[in-house]
């Protein structure tokens, strides 16, 4: 990659970051400013962008539970909504064409149809860098919207089959033999061990899935998800998926980029595609609307649609072979690739604000809530708990021990992760599943005995985000957090919660004072 393009994505990047914008946006725009100013995007680019993907797919496959994909709310969720989409726009497309837009004059149901199809995806990528960049990959609605992208993945492999022409090679029957192999391939996992050899076994196995799945004629990135999903239930799992968390993001710069030198628009695409993202409200509504019908809770239904209702850098592989097909006009690969990049766009500035908007017109969104509760959404209560830690990862997994070995029972943690929380309840720990960032959780449970509330969470968006929650429901205990870094830790403080434990600072000194009283030097 050259280095201007790393010196403009940089530019780009600090300054939506300096507007409070995510800085893929930045990328985005960095894009088309090198395409204006004359750069041409090369192989290497290409083959960037690629592999970001590709690893981007292999870390979802890690985080992945096959069981939930055969949920009901997924697979119909995902189906349905794709058709009535396309009926939709379907209908919109034409009454365009009666009144005389531009470049849906004229156009008929089939290229219609194609364009629907197309833009019925949902971006992978945008949806699990917002999702990762607020921490709700595991969250109720953050393995909801990523459940329904794979089945997205699965009908556009059928698609690229059914459109090319291109049947899978007989040998595609052999990969069922790759689970035969899981456990060699969980040795190999062993022998990385924690250091260098890790992200590059990580390399290996998504780039190498990829690879295999190609040459028997089926999608590659496909392959690397695949992978990745077989390798879900292995101890070395989430630490796989952190190694390669920084190659991934690196390597998906390229990927944002790439989409700006796709062409420079004229006026005419420009005004089309700002039509087509004026759509956008229509697929959040769709969204909503079948999810809540399918029995989910309205703030799951609202925050899946809101991080669904984006267009897929797949629907520019759908044009771009309607385009070789001679279904469709070049044109609207343009316009598509426009539209992509405005959707991105909003996806990020407006899922900034979901959960404050939700916690504004919860009482409106809840009306459309069915009175029957899907099992895993029914609220539990923290029985006689005093204590509350609230994400029961390593660090309050290890709040929570140490506090359980003086209070006891009264001791309680809540985590997001479903299976977290089952592993954790089998060791005999005091757990309860929920999203702390949901106001209706903290709207029905009894809050009124807990004394304390830990919030061991990574993100300080979410922890102030719950602190405002617990204001609002009139919370009288106290509330601590931990933080990475000492200017994370006066945003906290000054946002009124009662103590930040930085966490890189304090736990060294925490393990210096431990090591004195093996010495005999220091009693607590």
């Amino acid at each position: 990659m050259e280095f201007t393009w790393i010196l403009v994505a940089l530019v780009f990047g600090v300054g939506v970051r300096l507007l409070r914008f995510p800085p893929l946006i930045g990328f985005l725009l960095a894009g088309f400013a090198l395409n204006f100013l004359g750069y041409q995007a090369n192989d290497t680019l290409h083959a960037l962008a690629d592999i970001g993907i590709t690893l981007m797919l292999f870390t979802i496959g890690l985080k992945l539970n096959v069981i939930d994909l055969i949920k009901r709310e997924i697979w119909l969720g995902a189906v349905t909504n794709m058709l009535v989409w396309i009926a939709a726009f379907i209908g919109l497309a034409s009454l365009l064409g009666i009144i005389g837009v531009v470049y849906f004059d004229g156009m008929d149901v089939k290229n219609a149809a194609l364009l629907a199809f197309a833009l019925s995806f949902s971006s992978t990528v945008c949806v699990v860098k917002v999702l990762e960049e607020n921490g709700e990959m595991k969250t109720r609605h953050g393995k909801l919207a990523i459940g329904v992208l794979v089945m997205q993945d699965v009908i556009a492999v059928i698609f690229l089959v059914v459109a090319t022409g291109i049947t899978p090679s007989i040998w595609a029957l052999a990969l069922v033999l790759l689970y035969w192999l899981k456990p060699l391939i969980g040795k190999l996992l062993h022998l990385a061990g924690h250091g260098e050899l890790l992200p590059l076994t990580g390399f290996f196995l998504a780039l190498g899935g990829y690879e295999l799945f190609s040459l028997v004629g089926i999608k590659g990135d496909l392959g690397a998800l695949l992978l990745g999903m077989l390798l879900s239930k292995h101890v070395k799992a989430a630490e796989l998926s952190k190694a390669l968390l920084s190659f991934k993001d690196l390597f998906l710069i390229g990927f944002f980029i790439s989409i700006g030198f796709t062409t420079l628009p004229d006026m005419n695409m420009l005004f089309v595609s700002l039509i087509l993202a004026l759509l956008l409200p229509l697929k959040f509504l769709l969204f909503f609307g079948l999810f809540t019908r399918l029995q989910l809770r309205g703030r799951t239904a609202y925050l899946s649609g809101q991080v669904l209702s984006n267009y897929s850098e797949f629907g520019l592989i759908v044009v771009a072979l309607c385009v070789n097909l001679g279904l469709v006009s070049t044109d609207w690969l343009v316009i598509l690739a426009l539209s992509v990049c405005f959707s991105f766009v909003l996806t990020s500035m407006v899922y900034q604000h979901s959960h404050q908007s939700y916690n504004r017109f919860k009482d409106f969104i809840r009306r459309f809530e069915r009175p029957e509760r899907l099992r895993e959404d029914i609220l539990h209560q923290p029985r006689n708990a005093e204590m509350l830690v609230v994400g029961m990862g390593r660090v309050g997994k290890g709040a929570y021990e140490a506090l359980s070995a003086v209070l006891g029972d009264k001791v309680w943690g809540m985590d997001a992760d479903r299976e977290r929380v089952k592993k954790q309840r089998k060791a005999g720990c005091k757990i309860m599943l929920g999203d702390a960032e949901d106001v209706d959780l903290w709207e029905n449970i009894d809050h009124s005995h807990i004394k304390l509330i830990l919030l061991a969470l990574p993100s300080i968006g979410d922890i102030t985000n719950i602190n405002q929650q617990l204001k609002n429901v009139n919370y009288q205990g106290k509330l601590a957090a931990i933080a990475r870094y000492e200017d994370e830790r006066r945003k906290l403080l000054s946002a009124g919660v009662d103590n930040v434990f930085n966490f890189y600072t304090e736990a060294g000194t925490g393990f210096a004072e431990e090591s004195l009283t093996l010495m005999g030097h220091y009693n607590p």
